[in-house]
């Protein structure tokens, strides 16, 4: 797919490169994984050619980040609890969604912060953060400088690496190889010391 995606941006004048480079970063919000790391990081490789400018290339790559995320926050309020009451997610149960209710009302504008960073999980940041009822204007806020701090650092590697923007992409990978891991424990541990908290609470009571 990514191979797919590169040479259509090779061949197509500047505008549409901005384009593209709205729609992967919208779209990876609603349906991860997708290459829109790798091929902004491509993209900024285009940059040093001059075949498209930074700046532009930055915007419409950080505006379809943040309206990706609006997408999902808002069927994430749409939902809301609502979605946990009809009981369609069989495989999850109804205390592991409440629990990460709670998370993400204690959390939830930090992991906002942090969501462009955590590759794979930006969907289900966005969505559960629209049905805990965070702040929608701040929850945007935040979500737009995430991602404009995280598309300058993709923009700006492939930029300085030209012809290498590959060497980038596996490191990229790695990145989210060791990161998504070390997500899944922590998540796992809250969940562990709130079920231990939670016990106690009803041996006390």
């Amino acid at each position: 797919m990514l191979e797919t995606l590169i040479e259509i941006i090779q061949k197509i004048p500047p505008f549409w490169i901005l384009i593209i480079a709205f729609a992967v970063t919208y779209i990876e919000n609603i349906f991860p994984p997708s290459p829109s790391d790798a091929a902004l990081v491509f993209m900024g490789a285009l940059v040093g050619t001059g075949t498209v400018g930074f700046l532009p290339l930055l915007l419409f790559a950080t505006i379809g980040s943040t309206l990706g995320f609006i997408t999902m926050f808002v069927l994430g309020v749409r939902f809301e609890m609502k979605f946990i009451e009809t009981d369609k997610l069989k495989f999850i149960s109804k205390n592991a969604l409440l629990k990460v209710d709670d998370l993400f009302k204690k959390w939830g504008y930090w992991l906002i912060v942090a969501n462009r960073f955590l590759s794979g999980t930006r969907a289900v940041i966005a969505f559960f953060a629209g049905m805990s009822l965070l702040s929608f204007r701040k929850s945007t806020v935040l979500s737009f400088f995430s991602a404009l701090l995280w598309n300058f650092i993709l923009i700006y590697l492939g930029y300085i690496f030209g012809d290498n923007w590959k060497k980038v992409d596996e490191y990229m990978t790695l990145y989210g190889y060791i990161l998504i891991p070390v997500v899944v424990v922590l998540v796992a541990a809250y969940f562990i010391y709130s079920f231990i908290q939670s016990k106690k609470q009803n041996a006390n009571s």
